[in-house]
């Protein structure tokens, strides 16, 4: 996985679940940091690329 992948609209697996036991994530907002929002609650996070791939198991889609 690089950087490149993680365009607005794909989903990302997280390698462990959220609080709500969803572990589904979709990119929201792309720039200096990455907005994600929890496909199962609609929880928002905001979190800096590296740290999103270091918490990213898999990325399908988006738009590049």
């Amino acid at each position: 996985m690089v950087l490149s992948d993680l365009a607005v609209g794909a989903v990302v697996e997280a390698k462990k679940p959220h609080a709500c036991g969803g572990k589904e994530w979709k990119i929201l907002r792309d720039g200096a940091d990455r907005t994600i929002k929890c496909l199962t609650c609609g929880r928002i996070l905001v979190l800096l690329p590296d740290e999103l791939l270091k918490r990213a198991r898999r990325i399908e889609g988006g738009i590049s």
